[in-house]
């Protein structure tokens, strides 16, 4: 039986980062519990305009810097392409192709599907911080081992705000948790989770960040500088603080990808390898239906 094939997006555009190495980290540790057979493959998106067909059964799209509005460069038009065709597979056949968005990704595919307003934030978000489930992120399996609230990595410059409930409704999608609640700031909550289908799921923040390794990163000498020189002092203890805390970020880190992780792989499994082979469909563009709405 062939493998079960992971494609990892790598949407930094070249820029050094700790989120590849912690998402290749989880896909094997997760290969190594459950004695999958999988093989997996990253494609360097932005910088090489690198993209896979519909032959990989999962797809991780990373965070990233930058913006995520629309741009004129050459791999973005072929990254929607890829999306358009994961949600038609996912309508068309039995046998499905799971996808999870983080951050920079979340960001391009909530304007893509038109499911709410993404632009530049009044400052950076940097730091850990409370992600707040709503009701419906309340029986999220992907949230079940999490308290409320509970804590992850947050790094963005843009945000998901003033969402599109009928447009959210239309596709199917669910609104699972909001950033901090903030009562002296007279602004609007950022959208942090949603599940915009069965197969396809994306955070606003890093769920894939591990406090052990994220710990060795932020005490060298030049994460440490360059922390408090662009926040504070203050802001970089608080951070190595809850970094040590298992109930913070190794709790996260512990449960929402790896959850998505087995249980695409256990899906997958359970079919023979025949039945996984794609046959290709007409693509019906999502972006395209919004507009003709």
């Amino acid at each position: 039986m062939k493998p079960i094939k992971i494609a990892v997006l790598d949407m930094y555009n070249n820029v050094p980062n700790e989120g590849m190495r912690c998402i290749l980290q989880l896909i094997r540790r997760v290969e190594g519990k459950g004695h999958y057979n999988l093989t997996f493959h990253v494609f360097n998106v932005r910088a090489n305009n690198e993209l896979p067909n519909l032959d990989y059964d999962i797809f991780i799209s990373t965070g990233g810097p930058g913006s995520p509005l629309p741009s004129d460069e050459p791999w973005e038009t072929r990254y929607f392409d890829l999306i358009d065709r994961l949600f038609q597979h996912n309508r068309c056949h039995e046998h499905k192709k799971y996808l999870f968005l983080i951050c920079h990704s979340f960001q391009l595919v909530a304007r893509h599907l038109g499911i709410g307003t993404v632009s530049k934030r009044k400052s950076t978000s940097f730091g850990i911080f409370p992600m707040h489930k709503t009701d419906e992120g309340n029986s999220e399996s992907y949230f079940r081992a999490l308290p409320e609230p509970f804590y992850a990595v947050d790094s963005r410059d843009y945000q998901l705000t003033e969402p599109n409930f009928d447009r959210i409704e239309e596709i199917g999608a669910k609104v699972l948790c909001l950033e901090k609640i903030r009562p002296h700031v007279n602004l609007e909550r950022a959208v942090m989770a949603i599940r915009f289908s069965d197969e396809i799921f994306g955070t606003q923040f890093h769920p894939e960040a591990d406090g052990e390794g994220m710990l060795r990163y932020f005490m060298t000498d030049e994460k440490k500088n360059q922390i408090i020189e662009n926040y504070s002092e203050e802001k970089y203890y608080d951070m190595v603080h809850s970094l040590q805390d298992p109930n913070k970020i190794e709790l996260t880190e512990s449960v929402i990808l790896p959850s998505f992780l087995r249980h695409a792989l256990d899906a997958l499994a359970a079919h023979p390898e025949e039945t996984r082979v794609t046959r290709f469909e007409p693509i019906i563009n999502l972006e395209d239906k919004r507009h003709s709405a």
